[in-house]
């Protein structure tokens, strides 16, 4: 399976690290690379790595297949077509899934930041259900509208974190994009219907 993993800043600023746009651009590129029927823990803890977790992360394939059970429900919020079907998936999430909003320092290895999981020991599908819920949310409440998609080339599934004030994006790349372009050109050159 393919997947696109779009890496944040270079920069070592904290704050740019784990924005809340980061942090959801973090939750498309999990479940993107959750998607394989047996992905590789390896290839999941460089996402993680790649999105600020410590060097450190090692996942096993528990670890990962609780990560997939969490991912699945995620990605009922990008199939949404409507804010209000987005925001109904989020809410049920949230009231299944998450505990009460707290603070964390990790112990003091990090500034204060906000958790939904129900300690920082929680397992890998739990933190990745209640970290994403929460990224989710925040994009839906500050954009009113549904935070990402599912790619609409037929050839792929990945999801992709909308943005911008301008048109709505379709396709999670332009490789997407341009494929489907060519396809549709195609098929009108040589009288297909499609």
């Amino acid at each position: 399976m393919r997947y696109i993993l779009t890496v944040p800043s270079t920069t070592d600023d904290w704050s740019t690290r784990h924005s809340v746009l980061t942090m959801a651009r973090r939750t498309a590129a999990l479940i993107n690379a959750l998607a394989d029927d047996h992905p590789d823990p390896s290839e999941v803890a460089d996402v993680l790595r790649a999105y600020g977790e410590a060097e450190s992360v090692a996942l096993t394939a528990f670890d990962v297949t609780e990560m997939r059970a969490a991912a699945a429900p995620l990605r009922e919020v990008f199939a949404a077509e409507h804010v209000d079907d987005a925001a109904a998936t989020l809410n049920r999430l949230l009231r299944e899934h998450t505990g009460p909003i707290r603070l964390s320092s990790h112990g003091g290895g990090t500034p204060w930041h906000p958790h939904l999981d129900h300690d920082d020991d929680a397992p890998w599908g739990a933190w990745l259900l209640a970290s994403s819920c929460m990224a989710l949310t925040v994009l839906l409440w500050d954009r009113q509208r549904p935070p990402g998609r599912i790619c609409a080339s037929p050839s792929c599934r990945n999801v992709f974190i909308t943005q911008g004030s301008g048109q709505e994006r379709r396709y999670c790349s332009r490789r997407c994009a341009t494929r489907e372009r060519v396809a549709a050109h195609r098929r009108s050159r040589s009288g297909e219907v499609g």
